[in-house]
């Protein structure tokens, strides 16, 4: 059976509560499963949560006592992988009996990473990857991860990776999943800009692969009163959205099967069929036959 059904969750967690962001998942979860499907995608940072915004009291050569309390206070709401979060998660993720692949922000000792997660419909964690270059001003507070985490997983689905926000503009980075075999391209983010639909079905035609990225979306209400009034130079108003969404879910010729999805949570379902990309590599394998390797040469530093 080639045809699957899939959905994108766009909502957001409520950032330094961990038990309702767990509730949150739990019902998306569950809106999403009852609709048939076989893998759901959460977006980036849904558990731990993605601070919008906030500088954390640094400015070159400076950091403020007030910005590491709010750090401690992030830290707080990360998890550890494995660790009994992620049993939790699993556990959640069996009674669906669905794939799910969740952003988590993740506590390694005394650093943290945006990570991303994969479970199996029996709850089993079948992938786990750091995203490889936090953006901007998140190298403040994520770490980097390495080429332990350039993995794209066999399932009963098909062959699934996963790139986090920004590292879809990594060529390279999406050069090793396609020399992997990506067939479902997982692209959790919270880029919420125009630009990013396009990016979404370029790779999509360029990886001859089905690409599903979920966002957040999160308004004034996913956030404490104490945390907004600590965004610097960002206005916020009642009921505007800091992260506004965008999901959408691409087909391997770059047609829009869902999305994407502006201004309001959502849950996107579609279904794909595999067997599409098949005929896809008629005309372009860019780690086949259109690669030109007497030309040039890719590798992975491991």
């Amino acid at each position: 059976m080639s045809s699957r059904r899939v959905a994108v969750v766009q909502a957001a967690p409520l950032l330094f509560d961990l038990p309702e962001t767990l509730r949150r998942f739990t019902t998306l979860l569950d809106r999403a499963a009852s609709q048939g499907t076989e893998l759901v995608v959460f977006p980036e940072a849904f558990i731990g949560g993605y601070p919008k915004g906030v500088t954390f009291g640094a400015t070159v050569g400076q950091r403020h006592a007030a910005g590491r309390a709010l750090f401690a206070r992030y830290r707080a709401s990360a998890i550890e992988v494995p660790g009994e979060v992620v049993d939790e998660i699993g556990a959640t993720v069996a009674a669906h009996r669905t794939h799910v692949v969740v952003g988590v922000i993740e506590r390694r000792a005394g650093t943290l990473y945006c990570s991303a997660l994969l479970f199996g419909p029996d709850g089993t964690l079948l992938g786990h990857r750091r995203k490889l270059v936090p953006t901007g001003i998140e190298r403040l507070i994520w770490g980097s991860g390495d080429a332990g985490d350039i993995i794209v997983v066999d399932t009963e689905l098909g062959r699934i990776g996963m790139a986090i926000c920004w590292e879809n503009y990594m060529p390279l980075y999406r050069t090793a999943l396609y020399q992997r075999g990506v067939q479902i391209y997982c692209a959790p983010t919270v880029d919420h800009r125009d630009s990013w639909t396009a990016t979404m079905r370029h790779i999509a035609v360029e990886g001859r692969c089905f690409v599903l990225s979920a966002n957040q979306f999160a308004g004034v209400d996913d956030f404490p009163d104490d945390f907004l009034a600590e965004v610097a130079r960002y206005p916020v108003e009642e009921n505007t959205a800091l992260i506004r969404g965008g999901s959408c879910v691409v087909d391997p010729f770059g047609t829009l099967l869902a999305g994407p999805s502006f201004g309001a949570p959502d849950v996107l379902v579609t279904d794909i069929d595999t067997e599409a990309i098949e005929g896809a590599y008629l005309d372009l394998d860019v780690v086949g036959h259109y690669a030109r390797p007497d030309l040039f040469r890719f590798d992975v530093n491991g």
